[in-house]
């Protein structure tokens, strides 16, 4: 059970708490039947996540064999067999569309738009560079978008510019981290991916500009006027700025040091500084409202 955990990523689950973050924004997280809706949106995004990382496993299976951390996955050493693989994936498909029917009708729709993008990033995107990075802060993006559409909110263009530019920062830390074991083996190609070794540099500075730019747009949704419609104090929501500042710039820094995560999202949900942070956010959130 264990090793079928671990081959369906259910750790990866995790990213999908971005769908509450729709009924987050616009203080409606107490209302119970919206947090109903992006429970079940949650369970039938997570299904779907792990049926397209099941078939992302068999199409990279023979790369991941060469690859010094993902060969140890459950697919690549042989610990779990494909067959089975193979059958998880329609059933996963199907009690998630199942869930779906159960959301309203755009829910399904950007479901769907999903499952075809994860599926063209696995089979194509993933190997053409800079696309990829763009897709991947997409797909999370469209998390986001996904819970709206399920809670019946309205989403703030300020959250989704900010969202793009911020998992644009995160997607290129997941490339640079790559990049690094690159060059530690002294090797010029990556398996499987369009980038070399010497545009580690380039990498890492499109990176920290996404992330910086993130900032900027959070700087000027506190300054703008559509502020005073959610808070009562919004002099206090530029207290978010420089906290958002410092751990951009942390991740950005461990991971030039080669300390990151191959995987950003995941070590935040694993780092107690992130873990800070987030929770003074949340307080001045809570304040300023």
């Amino acid at each position: 059970m264990r090793l079928f955990l671990k081959a369906i990523r259910i750790h990866q689950w995790a990213k999908n708490i971005l769908i509450f973050i729709p009924l987050l924004a616009a203080h409606k997280f107490l209302d119970i039947p919206l947090l109903q809706k992006s429970i079940l949106a949650f369970i039938s995004f997570s299904l779907c996540a792990s049926a397209v990382y099941l078939l992302n496993d068999i199409i990279d299976i023979e790369s991941d064999r060469q690859h010094e951390i993902k060969k140890h996955r459950p697919l690549a050493s042989g610990k779990i067999p494909i067959s089975l693989a193979k059958t998880c994936i329609p059933i996963f498909l199907i009690l998630s569309f199942l869930i779906s029917l159960l959301l309203p009708r755009p829910f399904l729709y950007i479901l769907s738009f999903y499952i075809m993008t994860t599926t063209a990033y696995s089979v194509v995107l993933k190997r053409m560079v800079l696309i990829d990075v763009m897709t991947l802060a997409a797909l999370y993006t469209t998390r986001i978008f996904a819970g709206a559409l399920a809670g019946e909110v309205e989403i703030s263009q300020w959250l989704l510019v900010f969202s793009m530019f911020l998992f644009a920062s995160l997607a290129f830390v997941k490339r640079f981290s790559e990049l690094q074991l690159l060059h530690i083996k002294n090797s010029e190609f990556g398996i499987g991916r369009g980038y070399m070794g010497k545009d580690i540099s380039v990498i890492g500075d499109l990176g920290v500009a996404s992330g910086y730019v993130s900032i900027l747009v959070m700087a000027l949704y506190v300054s703008s006027d559509d502020i005073y419609s959610l808070y009562t104090r919004p002099h206090l929501m530029w207290m978010i700025c420089p906290l958002l500042m410092y751990w951009i710039s942390r991740v950005w820094l461990l991971t030039r040091r080669g300390e990151m995560h191959s995987d950003p999202i995941l070590f935040a949900i694993t780092d107690k500084t992130s873990y800070v942070i987030g929770a003074l956010c949340v307080l001045i959130i809570f304040l300023a409202t």
